[in-house]
C-alpha cells in the first residue's frame, strides 16, 4: 500500500513525532510505502511530494514544526479542488491518507472521506478545541510554554508594580489560558467562553494590589468584554472564514491602567505558544497516536481519527471530531474563579 502523509493548519509540537511513527510501523511491520505531501492540502492538489521513508524521519522526534510543511488551504474553496485531490492521488498510486491537523484540515478529511477519499485522521491543535479526544497534541507544550512566561511575569511585574496582561492563543477556547493561568498564579483569567464585566476586572486588580502584589491577567485572543467584540488584527477572512485575531491584550491594560490608575503592560506570546520542542507528554502522545492511525490505516479502517480517551488511544468517526468545538464548560472556569484578585 502507499500512503500519504500531510499536517495542515498551524503548525505546533509534536507533529513530526506523528509523522515518525506512522512512517516507522508502517514500513518495518507492515511494508508499505509513504510519500510526503507538502504545505497541507495543498500538497495533493498540486501534486506537491517529498521521499518520506524511515530516513527521512531519523532525528525528528524532538523538533517542532513539521517537515512537510503546513498551509491553510481549503481545497473545497478552489475550483476543481477535489477532483484535483483524486486525480493527484490516483496518478501517484496513492491508497490513502494519513491527515494530520486541527478542526480545519480534518474538517476537509471528513468532507474527502464521504466522496470516496481513503483518509484517516490525527488530531493536532494547541487549542485543544477538538472533540472526541480528551487531549490533542501540541496543547501540553504550549501551556508550558504559557506558564513559564507567566512564572517570569511576576517577578517583573512585582519589582515595578504594575499590572501585567498576558495574551494567549484561544479563538473560540480558552483552554490554554485556564490551564496556563492556573498553573502559572494568575489572578484573573478570561476565556472565550464566557464574556468579562472590565469593571470586575479593574477590581479583583486593585484588590492584589492591595496585598502589596502586582496582578497578572492571562485573556485568551478570542476573549469579548461584556455588551463587546473580539478584537481583530484585520477585517480579512482565511479560507475558512476566520478573521486574524489580536488586540484584546492591549485593549484591556489600557482599561485597567485608566481605572486603576496603575501601570499596565501587554505581553502578546504569540506563536512563541506553537514554536519549538515538545514536551515529553506531546512526544508520547503524539507516538502513540501515529502508531495507532498506521494500523487504522492498514486495517482499512478509515473515516477514522484516532483520540485519546481516559490513558487509552481509540478510533472514533471523524465527524465526532470535526462536528462541534470542544470549549471549557462554566464548571471548570468557576473552579479557577476563587483564585481571581487574591
Amino acid at each position: 500500500m502507499r500512503i500519504g502523509v500531510l499536517t495542515g493548519g498551524g503548525d505546533c509540537p509534536g507533529l513530526n513525532a506523528v509523522i515518525r511513527a506512522v512512517v516507522r510501523k508502517g514500513v518495518s511491520a507492515y511494508g508499505h510505502e509513504f510519500v510526503g505531501f507538502r504545505d497541507g492540502w495543498k500538497g495533493p492538489l498540486e501534486g506537491l511530494t517529498k521521499p518520506l521513508g524511515i530516513a527521512e524521519v531519523r532525528g525528528i522526534l524532538p523538533r517542532g514544526g513539521t517537515i512537510l510543511g503546513s498551509s491553510r488551504t481549503n481545497p473545497f474553496k478552489i475550483e476543481n479542488g477535489v477532483e484535483r485531490i483524486k486525480a493527484n492521488l490516483a496518478e501517484m498510486g496513492v491508497d490513502a491518507l494519513v491527515a494530520i491537523g486541527g478542526e480545519d484540515t480534518l474538517g476537509v478529511a471528513t468532507k474527502l472521506h464521504d466522496l470516496g477519499v481513503n483518509v484517516v485522521g490525527v488530531p493536532k491543535t494547541i487549542d485543544n478545541d477538538l472533540n472526541g479526544t480528551d487531549y490533542t497534541f501540541g496543547f501540553d507544550t504550549a501551556v508550558n510554554i504559557a506558564m513559564e512566561a507567566i512564572d517570569r511575569l511576576h517577578t517583573t511585574a512585582e519589582s515595578h508594580h504594575r499590572t501585567l496582561v498576558v495574551e494567549v492563543m484561544g479563538r473560540h477556547a480558552g483552554w490554554i489560558a485556564l490551564h496556563a493561568g492556573l498553573a502559572g498564579g494568575a489572578n484573573v483569567i478570561l476565556l472565550p467562553e464566557r464574556q468579562f464585566d472590565v469593571e470586575q476586572v479593574a477590581t479583583y486588580v486593585t484588590k492584589r494590589f492591595q496585598v502589596e502584589y502586582a496582578p497578572i491577567v492571562v485573556v485568551a485572543e478570542g476573549a469579548q468584554p461584556l455588551d463587546g467584540q473580539m478584537v481583530l488584527h484585520n477585517q480579512e477572512l482565511d479560507s475558512f472564514g476566520h478573521v486574524r485575531l489580536g488586540g484584546i491584550g492591549q485593549w484591556l491594560a489600557e482599561q485597567l491602567e485608566e481605572k486603576t490608575g496603575k501601570e499596565a503592560r501587554t505581553v502578546v506570546l504569540g506563536h512563541i505558544q506553537r514554536g519549538g520542542t515538545p514536551t515529553a507528554f506531546d512526544r508520547v502522545l503524539s507516538t502513540r497516536f501515529g502508531l495507532q492511525a498506521i494500523d487504522a490505516v492498514h486495517e482499512g479502517d478509515f473515516g477514522k481519527m484516532v483520540a485519546l480517551q481516559g490513558t487509552d488511544i481509540v478510533r472514533i468517526p471523524l465527524i465526532e471530531g470535526t462536528g462541534e468545538l470542544k470549549t471549557v464548560p462554566i464548571e471548570r472556569y468557576e473552579e479557577a474563579e476563587v483564585f481571581f484578585g487574591s
